[in-house]
């Protein structure tokens, strides 16, 4: 048995050696960006991960995702706190149901382009409940009534049909997709072009007015922050859970 002096000098050497240890680990200084390490310095080659998303074009999509951190942060963040600093939250919340409503004809076309007839009928019987009732969608009674939101864009009705996702992307200012998202936005965007607002107000300036704050209300309601994670593998998480999310609301 160890004398009782050697067992205390024993553990205060290895105290020592554990305090030693954790100041020696990293310690991020406050504000800085994560460093974005890509995941092939950790995990081995020839292994499947399910963490795997295929991204042809990852050197261009990380220097758009720290783009989009800089314009976020600089630019669209402080937009964004000032609009709600300004307004009430349920003038905000008006905002959002009135952009909502907006969606619904998109919503509509797309389950209908799906044979979701079920899903196509609530959604239009929430079109016509939150137009009317709801004046102009700025209030949503149809969810009162059981009409819950049947959200639909172009990319799943792609995905319904068997359209695989294509390379990973990372658009300006948009954030994560994918090639065959990026089709489907552009067409949603057309049809709301062609269908919608920009139609009936036949004005430059209220059009693109009405586009900005658009714009704002979509990002006052996502929480998401770039590199709010902490962590160096930020890039891949958020391309993971992006096609995770996307597949799910095709299959549902």
């Amino acid at each position: 048995m160890l004398p009782a002096r050697l067992v205390t000098l024993l553990r205060l050497s290895l105290l020592a050696l554990l305090l030693a240890a954790c100041s020696a680990a990293p310690r991020p200084t406050p504000g800085e960006i994560p460093p974005l390490h890509p995941a092939e310095s950790v995990l081995e080659a020839g292994i499947s991960y399910g963490v795997d998303i295929y991204d042809p074009l990852e050197r261009v999509n990380r220097r758009l995702y720290n783009f989009n951190y800089y314009f976020d942060k600089y630019l669209f963040l402080p937009v964004v706190k000032g609009y709600e600093y300004v307004l009430p939250d349920s003038v905000e919340k008006r905002v959002s149901n009135f952009f909502d409503n907006l969606g619904e004809l998109g919503n509509l076309v797309n389950n209908l382009l799906q044979f979701k007839l079920r899903a196509c009928g609530i959604s239009f019987g929430r079109l016509l409940v939150n137009s009317t009732t709801g004046i102009a969608g700025l209030w949503d009674p149809a969810t009162t009534l059981g009409l819950p939101r049947q959200p639909e864009d172009f990319g799943q009705t792609l995905g319904h049909y068997g359209v695989g996702h294509g390379p990973y992307l990372v658009l300006p200012l948009l954030g994560p997709s994918n090639l065959r998202d990026t089709g489907g936005f552009v067409i949603d965007t057309t049809a709301y072009s062609l269908l919608g607002p920009p139609v009936w107000l036949d004005n430059a300036d209220a059009d693109n007015g009405l586009t900005l704050v658009r714009g704002v209300d979509q990002r006052h309601r996502q929480p998401f922050r770039y590199h709010a994670s902490g962590s160096p593998f930020e890039y891949e998480m958020v391309r993971y859970l992006y096609t995770k999310k996307r597949e799910l609301e095709i299959a549902r």
